[in-house]
């Protein structure tokens, strides 16, 4: 399932990395990939911003604004049943 192109407040600090795998198995949507001892993010795009990786990323190589930019988007377009939107103006973009 994808959100918006481009847009996921997803970061992550491979050098911080301790390769646990935490992060691919609380990831709901299979974004990050365990190899060589190391997490890699696969599919960005995918990324619902729920922020479980990053809550659950022991040494602190993952972090997401979690509840703002696409999961925030799809589920606010949703209930308002409209196309996801952010709310956000062109000068202070959350989504980017």
């Amino acid at each position: 399932m994808y959100y918006l192109k481009n847009v996921a407040t997803l970061a992550y600090q491979p050098e911080l990395c301790i390769g646990c795998g935490r992060c691919a198995e609380v990831c709901p949507h299979g974004v990050f990939v365990i190899g060589e001892g190391k997490a890699a993010v696969i599919d960005r795009d995918a990324c619902m911003e729920c922020g479980a990786c990053s809550r659950n990323c022991p040494a602190g190589a993952l972090s997401v604004n979690a509840g703002v930019g696409c999961a925030a988007a799809v589920l606010s377009g949703f209930f308002r049943k409209t196309a996801p939107e952010c709310g956000c103006s062109d000068n202070s973009p959350c989504c980017g």
